[in-house]
């Protein structure tokens, strides 16, 4: 590839009152080579985010343009208006992330050297304990989830694992591709908007993939799951009631959506089963009720009552 041919990359960040951690995520993007532009999307940040961004200079080894937003419209929105912003101002690929990861400093080399793809991405492994996975990944085929880089690696063909990808966290996607599949759903504000553009991609016949020597540092999310049913599964159990809510709403929608009526009544009883027996609570049954409701109908605001 001559210089000539090299592809205009830009990065959108999405951020919410994480400051420091956002400090430290422009730093290294600064010390990126391969980067056209840094693009902030700021979600209404309280803590001096947007005065931070506003004090930048717009110049540098890596420009970095910024926009603060009116009201905070959850990681869904801020990717639907940074990859849109990113593809107006002439991106080729985008590479899009969180503001509480941190990818090493030759994650977008290693990531660019597989450019017969449309959505690839990254491992995401514990800032603390580098061989841990952050995100589990189940292996294309099989019923194994694996936890540990060693394991992932060693499933790897040609240094990837083909139709596995881990979005948002430093993900590339090709303006081709959002040009045919449009726009991350900004409705969705939080939980499932990732999975849902995934889901979108693979029904396009975008070519998907996880580039295992390529990572990205986060922080401990703890175990994806609350045992059930015996330990037979696990549920997506969260204290938050506005992470709950979304969770409940969105991922009926994308199963109705994407597998099928079967898979989306197993998941209203998976829900059922928890709230009753694993961990008893009539007000998150009611709550489940009305966000499974809302997504059924095509209501995406109820969340907001749960915004401070």
């Amino acid at each position: 590839m001559t210089p000539s041919d090299q592809p205009r990359v830009v990065a959108v960040v999405v951020t919410h009152n994480r400051l420091p951690l956002l400090q430290r995520l422009v730093t290294r993007l600064g010390e990126i080579a391969g980067l056209a532009e840094v693009l902030v999307v700021d979600n209404a940040s309280t803590d001096g985010t947007g005065a931070w961004l506003a004090a930048r200079p717009a110049t540098g080894a890596t420009p970095l343009a910024a926009r603060t937003l009116e009201t905070n419209s959850g990681g869904a929105g801020g990717f639907h208006d940074g990859l849109a912003w990113a593809v107006e101002r002439g991106a080729d690929l985008v590479w899009l992330m969180d503001d509480d990861g941190l990818p090493d400093t030759d994650c977008l080399d290693l990531l660019l050297q597989h450019h017969d793809l449309d959505f690839w991405g990254p491992l995401v492994v514990d800032e603390d304990d580098a061989d841990r996975l952050v995100f589990p990944i189940r292996l294309p085929g099989r019923t194994r989830v694996v936890h540990r880089l060693a394991d992932v690696r060693a499933a790897a063909r040609a240094g990837r694992i083909d139709d596995i990808v881990i979005p948002f966290n430093g993900v590339l996607v090709t303006r081709d591709l959002v040009e045919r599949i449009g726009l991350p759903r900004s409705e969705f504000f939080i939980w499932g908007d990732d999975h849902e553009y995934r889901l979108r991609a693979e029904e396009a016949g975008a070519r998907i993939a996880t580039i295992v020597d390529a990572t990205v540092r986060h922080p401990s999310v703890g175990d994806l799951g609350t045992p059930m049913a015996f330990g037979r599964t696990t549920y997506n159990h969260s204290p938050s009631d506005l992470k709950h809510y979304c969770m409940a709403r969105n991922n009926l929608v994308n199963l109705r959506d994407y597998r099928s009526p079967v898979h989306a009544l197993a998941f209203v009883l998976k829900t059922v089963w928890f709230y009753t027996f694993t961990q008893p609570s009539l007000a998150r049954l009611r709550l489940s009720a009305r966000a499974m409701r809302a997504g059924l109908r095509g209501d995406f605001e109820g969340h907001r009552r749960f915004l401070a």
